[in-house]
């Protein structure tokens, strides 16, 4: 009797071993599997540059210093590893001249990684020579991995993830508003119809998502925008410069990503890591301020109120996950 005892105790230890040793083995597979089947893109976005040969400052940029500081983002950049591609949105050069675009160029041209652009409304001129054909083609020109030929377009930079690419300049008067035409909303709607299983990178100079409010800078079309983005329920993320202050707001499936600037305070870029999980996508956003601290100082000496260019914590480094 008591041997069948210690038995039964034997087989009932046994089996208390091999449920938790099963439930280890199976935790550790879907992890592994999670790990396994996880994809990164890691990139670059700096916006408003404003790059400018002359020796003079603004009221609030700090555009004579504008090289040092695209050299110092530049150097941080390359010493960044596993870089995609970096993407300047919008406001490359502050006046629209072709000897700034050809003097931004060779800075830019450092980058280890392939660079992309958008147009701000600084870098072409109403009824003068630079055009956004004659922009494009400067460009083409001094990088060779841009191919493009129209203001708006889009690329794989990596299987699973679709970059797109939008113009909201408004060319037919001087206005610092933004405005997407019927023609390049219908082509977004399609971009995005055939990317319904990407992670989609949506790069803008005026953003859809004001940081703060602003009648003469805001996106005159933004509720256009949004009602085609809600269409679809993959994770997009929007990047977007202008108005030289940092905001992130999610709105379930999207994330709207403003970004400093880099000649104003607190003359910053980002850098943004994805990790897209089998369920889920996570966006690692961190700001990274220049190296140029004497110049950050004197940039924050001329700004009204730092608080809202910088924003709050999660405005600048913080991770944002969209679920599947």
């Amino acid at each position: 009797m008591k041997k069948k005892q210690h038995h039964q105790k034997n087989n009932f230890f046994t089996t208390i071993v091999n449920t938790v040793f099963t439930l280890i083995l199976t935790a550790v597979m879907f992890y592994g599997l999670q790990v396994y089947s996880a994809s990164n893109l890691k990139f670059a976005q700096v916006s408003d540059v404003h790059f400018y040969t002359g020796e003079n400052n603004t009221s609030f940029k700090m555009i004579a210093e504008s090289d040092k500081l695209l050299d110092d983002a530049v150097k941080q950049i390359n010493e960044t590893p596993n870089i995609s591609f970096v993407m300047f949105t919008g406001d490359q050069i502050d006046k629209h001249f072709e000897k700034e675009l050809r003097a931004f160029l060779p800075h830019a041209q450092k980058l280890n990684a392939p660079w992309y652009t958008t147009f701000g409304n600084h870098d072409t001129c109403q009824g003068g020579y630079l055009t956004p054909e004659v922009y494009l083609k400067m460009i083409r020109e001094g990088n060779p991995d841009f191919k493009f030929t129209k203001p708006y377009y889009s690329f794989v930079p990596q299987k699973g993830y679709k970059a797109i690419v939008l113009d909201t300049i408004i060319r037919d008067r001087l206005t610092s508003n933004g405005y997407i035409d019927k023609e390049q909303l219908e082509w977004l709607d399609k971009e995005l119809a055939s990317s319904k299983k990407d992670i989609v990178l949506i790069f803008m100079h005026v953003p859809v998502i004001e940081p703060f409010p602003s009648a003469g800078h805001k996106l005159l079309n933004a509720t256009e925008v949004q009602n085609i983005l809600k269409k679809y329920k993959n994770p997009i993320a929007l990047f977007q410069g202008h108005y030289h202050a940092a905001k992130i707001t999610q709105q379930d499936n999207i994330l709207y990503v403003s970004t400093p600037a880099l000649v104003s305070y607190p003359n910053a870029f980002r850098i943004i890591n994805i990790t897209n999980y089998r369920n889920k996508v996570v966006f690692d956003i961190q700001m990274k301020e220049t190296n140029e601290k004497n110049i950050q100082k004197l940039a924050k000496l001329l700004v009204f109120s730092s608080s809202i260019y910088t924003g709050e914590e999660k405005d600048q480094t913080y991770t944002y996950t969209i679920k599947k």
